[in-house]
């Protein structure tokens, strides 16, 4: 209001303390935030094995912790946890999710089941700024990273899957859903972390693929951190002309200097390298490009998966004959390489990387 002249000021003092998301924190830095409170720190491994091993998304569940505390943790933390918004299940068993994040947003996993093993599926962004041709996902914006636990929680919502439906335990895990997780190397391996950790899930490293579309410096860091889990290049062409057509990253990272940054890390971890070709029809599927491939494969011990495409309606793809690509992997065969091809799953949803996402997006 006015008063003689003066300007008298109605202030409102908002409350805007924001809730840290409680799986942010390190152990030790938990523990130091429980005695900024007035708690005693061993708390903080009560609460570090709720969070992380028993997968508690709520501070009510958190039994052996006193009421007056739970209210403290309600007060300064929040615990973001990852929903299911959708789920599909194929005729071959493979069970499609989208997944609703804290802010709004939506990623996507899948749970693949074979008869020897349960394979998780899952994203490191959401979106991706890489622009793959043949990749649904590569047709949306990069919106952000995932956090460390946003990855952990599809990993638990879809070990659930794989309990609650096909009453197995999940046995393996491949980063290779939406996003590439070399430009979320951070979260990346702190999720891994966490999955393999005694005091998370407990899984083995050896369980875990990270794929790749080809960060040659990326790959050099994975060497230098002697990781224990398995790399995997998403290759789809063993010459430059053509993996700059469809992977624009080739541009920044050609095949030279991937063959280089493979050569180190391989050099440092001595794991092996996968490498995941599509052969798509009347593009990478001749013989010339069999021979590229095999010369490829000698610059690290590796294997190659021989992937089945699943075509999306955004690019003009599609597979290579069913003859084409027996003609491809034999002569893959006859030069030493081990060599898989792996059928596409979940042909009859929307399996393809990215599909669901989209489809959440535009309906």
């Amino acid at each position: 209001m006015v008063k003689k002249g003066k300007l008298t000021y109605l202030c409102i003092v908002l409350n805007t303390t924001k809730l840290i998301d409680i799986r942010s924190l390190s152990l030790e830095q938990l523990k130091a935030k429980l005695v900024e409170m007035g708690e005693q720190g061993f708390r903080a491994k009560q609460i570090y094995e709720w969070i992380w091993q028993k997968s508690a998304v709520d501070f009510e569940e958190m039994s052996n912790l006193s009421k007056s505390l739970r209210e403290k943790l309600k007060e300064s933390f929040s615990i973001n946890y990852v929903r299911v918004k959708e789920s599909q299940i194929s005729s071959d068993k493979t069970i499609k999710s989208s997944f609703s994040l804290y802010d709004g947003n939506v990623i996507e996993g899948v749970l693949i089941p074979t008869p020897d093993r349960m394979t998780a599926c899952v994203s490191s962004q959401v979106g991706c700024s890489l622009t793959c041709k043949f990749c649904a996902t590569g047709y949306m914006d990069r919106k952000r990273n995932l956090n460390a636990d946003e990855i952990y929680d599809q990993v638990v919502l879809i070990s659930k899957q794989a309990e609650d439906n096909y009453g197995q335990p999940l046995s393996n895990i491949v980063y290779m859903g939406m996003g590439e997780p070399l430009l979320n190397y951070a979260n990346m391996m702190k999720s891994v972390e966490r999955i393999t950790a005694a005091d998370g899930l407990n899984m083995a490293a050896k369980r875990i693929t990270v794929s790749t579309a080809g960060i040659a410096k990326m790959i050099k860091k994975l060497g230098d951190d002697e990781v224990r889990f398995n790399l995997a290049l998403s290759l789809h062409a063993a010459n430059d002309k053509k993996r700059n057509e469809i992977m624009p990253i080739n541009e920044q990272n050609s095949l030279t200097a991937l063959a280089e940054a493979l050569r180190y890390y391989y050099a440092k971890t001595k794991n092996p390298v996968t490498f995941e070709y599509i052969v798509f029809h009347n593009f990478n599927d001749e013989l010339q490009d069999a021979k590229e491939l095999a010369k490829f494969c000698k610059h690290v011990p590796c294997k190659v998966n021989i992937i089945e495409y699943n075509p999306i309606s955004l690019a003009d793809f599609v597979n290579a004959e069913a003859d084409k690509i027996e003609d491809f992997a034999s002569y893959l065969r006859s030069q030493g390489v081990v060599t898989n091809v792996r059928r596409s799953r979940g042909k009859d949803i929307d399996a393809a990387c990215g599909q669901l996402a989209i489809k959440e997006k535009t309906n």
